[in-house]
């Protein structure tokens, strides 16, 4: 059956809806395009989502909202600042929901940085020495040594790069691809500028801020 001619019914679409919280259209292209699947059609909807994000990618944001987030009986605390481009999109729940689930996000994982563009030169190279001593005690050649090296490198982006990490509510996708989807339901630029994280009993507190942010702002 061709997708002109594929019947997607009205439950098809609520269900991916239910999942995504991508508008009815695009739900409705998504599964057509899949051809009734909900997972591949899931798959086509977070790769629009980037591709509209990405598009979007250098529109300025100046507006947006502060959020907090205490977790663990007071134990932990974050504050974070997400922009966008109107205070329309600032007062939606869409929005509102994103921010919430950001500073939960933070509360939980603790990145260090926001984007891979924000990892200093001086934790770069520190961390990239470290895998490479290590790799290097095996013994094998350099050009294997290396290659594990990258590799181990882009781990490390995930561990400490919010925009890297796996979402806490959803394993499958990045911060950034839930990021994006929001973008693209929302039809504007979205992006973290900055946080706090403090826990009791640490010394001293993670504070990241973005480069992107710093540099539009000069």
């Amino acid at each position: 059956m061709s997708t002109s001619t594929l019947n997607i019914t009205a439950a098809q679409v609520k269900e991916l809806r239910d999942k995504t919280n991508a508008p009815m259209m695009d739900c409705k292209q998504a599964l057509t395009e899949s051809k009734g699947d909900v997972e591949a059609a899931i798959v086509w909807l977070r790769k629009k989502g980037v591709a509209t994000a990405a598009k979007k990618a250098t529109r300025t944001t100046s507006e947006g909202s502060v959020a907090s987030y205490i977790h663990a009986g007071g134990k932990i605390g974050v504050l974070v600042e997400v922009n966008c481009e109107s205070d329309f999109v600032a007062r939606t729940d869409d929005f509102k929901n994103l921010v919430h689930d950001i500073a939960m996000h933070i509360a939980a994982t603790d990145p260090r940085f926001i984007r891979k563009e924000d990892v200093t030169a001086e934790a770069f190279e520190k961390e990239k020495d470290i895998y490479r001593a290590q790799a290097a005690a095996t013994g094998k050649p350099a050009q294997v040594v290396e290659k594990i090296v990258e590799g181990k490198m882009g781990k490390f982006y995930e561990e400490v790069c919010l925009y890297e990490q796996p979402f806490i509510k959803d394993q499958t996708i990045t911060v950034a691809q839930l990021i994006a989807s929001v973008i693209g339901k929302l039809g504007e630029n979205i992006s973290v500028k900055r946080y706090a994280r403090f826990k009791v009993g640490d010394v001293g507190e993670t504070i990241a801020v973005s480069k992107a942010q710093e540099q539009s702002a000069e």
